[in-house]
């Protein structure tokens, strides 16, 4: 098994950008509470950083993949995220199957 250098250099990146997000974050706020449009960023941060990762995986894999992200984007807002995940694990595995037979 060899690591791609790539797939490696994002997840660091990924990382990095999880961590500097957390420190700033904390540094940013400091002792104060955030209001207005600081805190309307602060709550629009860790969505943006969750598209980010995602957007590209699910544009640039497959059909089945793309598929699935739609399904899974139409019912995360009406069950659990636990079991958004699970819709979407499941639609792109059955996807994959009925696509890879036909």
């Amino acid at each position: 098994m060899s690591i791609d250098p790539w797939t490696l250099a994002a997840i660091l990146a990924m990382a990095a950008a999880t961590y500097l997000t957390r420190i700033l974050g904390v540094w940013v706020v400091g002792t104060r509470t955030p209001t207005g449009r600081l805190a309307a960023a602060l709550d629009a941060v860790p969505g943006a950083v969750l598209v980010a990762v995602i957007a590209p995986t699910v544009l640039a894999t497959g059909v089945a993949e793309t598929v699935a992200a739609g399904i899974t984007a139409l019912v995360v807002g009406r069950v659990p995220m636990v079991v958004a995940v699970g819709v979407g694990v499941t639609a792109a595995a059955l996807l994959r199957s009925l696509l890879a037979s036909g």
